[in-house]
């Protein structure tokens, strides 16, 4: 269900601070996962699970660069190894919890949850964090009782916004006319697609005449497991019809967006939105984070639905139509790399 050898996010570098109690208890990919950060401020992942009894790690306190489990007193240093049992002067070999790569990237940390040896920081997606001094970014984050999976299909297929954003996005059915173009990735699908001479975005149409048009064009990069980057721009409506706009650039922004499967349940997604400083203004960036806060409770509530249904009727018959195309291809690129990871570690096995 999970690939392995990927990045996955574990949320932004301010929810890991450096105080004494501050152990963060994530769930990635079905495996408990306790975050902290060294005095040095490098970010430690260690599986959530004493070697002893599986006590839960969050559950005890940071001692310089280790961490020490508050059931029986353990204390396992960055590595994992074990390092003190007390009333024990002999610690078995065995004795030591798992750790995974970490890297802190745009504001994001990411955890590789496979082979150590395969972590490439290569392959974390590209994004635009808030500390780029070229964006007014504001952050974000919501968990969501649904399959991952159906986030891919959610936002591989904008057509979505005129009907469960129409008070945040919609305005106008012009989004279920347009047909993106698709360039499949190594790790994903590249996606762009304009709209063209259509109102504002319902949540900033109060900042212009009623009557005026733009144009929007979105620029996607999906990659696995589930990350979704947005370069979003709009324009005053131009005459061209094919490539981009001849009118003025009002918006220029950037939406990023990581969810990260905790199970086959559940998803924690961390989410931005901002304007590049110079299309943006007074309260502008404070605007599109209340406009895209608002969106994803939309989304939220759609989705969790689908997931109550699926679950309820896991051989319901589904109609596949056109708006079917990009999430097809998504899903097929993680699918063949779930089916090559599966493969390889078979042959692994049996060599073994």
């Amino acid at each position: 269900m999970f690939l392995r050898n990927s990045w996955y996010c574990a949320g932004w570098d301010y929810e890991v601070s450096q105080g004494k109690s501050a152990l963060l208890s994530r769930r990635i990919a079905g495996e408990p996962l306790v975050l902290y950060r060294k005095p040095d401020g490098a970010v430690v992942a260690m599986e959530d699970r004493c070697c002893h009894r599986q006590a839960p790690l969050h559950l005890g306190q940071k001692e310089g660069d280790s961490i020490r489990c508050m059931y029986h007193g353990m204390k396992f240093g960055p590595d994992g190894v074990c390092t003190e049992i007390p009333g024990q002067e002999r610690i078995p070999e065995k004795a030591c919890v798992r750790t995974f790569p970490v890297v802190e990237k745009h504001n994001w940390i990411w955890v590789w949850m496979g082979d150590p040896a395969k972590a490439d920081p290569e392959l974390i997606c590209f994004a635009v964090g808030p500390s780029d001094p070229q964006w007014n970014i504001k952050t974000s984050k919501v968990s969501v009782n649904a399959n991952y999976r159906l986030e891919i299909a959610n936002l591989m297929d904008l057509s979505h916004l005129t009907w469960v954003h129409r008070n945040t996005f919609g305005g106008t059915d012009g989004y279920t006319k347009v047909r993106p173009e698709h360039a499949i990735t190594p790790r994903g699908v590249d996606s762009k697609f304009w709209v063209r001479s259509v109102p504002a975005p319902v949540f900033a149409q109060h900042l212009f005449p009623p009557d005026m048009l733009f144009d929007l064009n979105f620029e996607v990069q999906m990659t696995v497991p589930c990350n979704f980057i947005l370069h979003f721009q709009v324009w005053t409506a131009g005459s061209a019809t094919e490539g981009p706009s001849d009118g003025n650039l009002v918006l220029d922004s950037y939406t990023c967006q990581a969810i990260t499967p905790r199970d086959e349940d559940w998803v924690d997604y961390y989410y931005s939105w901002g304007s590049n400083v110079s299309t943006d203004g007074p309260g502008m960036s404070d605007m599109l984070y209340e406009a895209v806060n608002a969106a994803f409770v939309e989304d939220k509530e759609m989705l969790e639905g689908q997931h109550r249904n699926m679950k309820d009727r896991r051989d319901a018959r589904e109609v596949s139509i056109v708006h079917d195309a990009g999430p097809g291809k998504m899903l097929w690129v993680l699918d063949n790399l779930l089916k090559k990871e599966a493969a390889e570690s078979l042959e692994t096995t049996e060599l073994a």
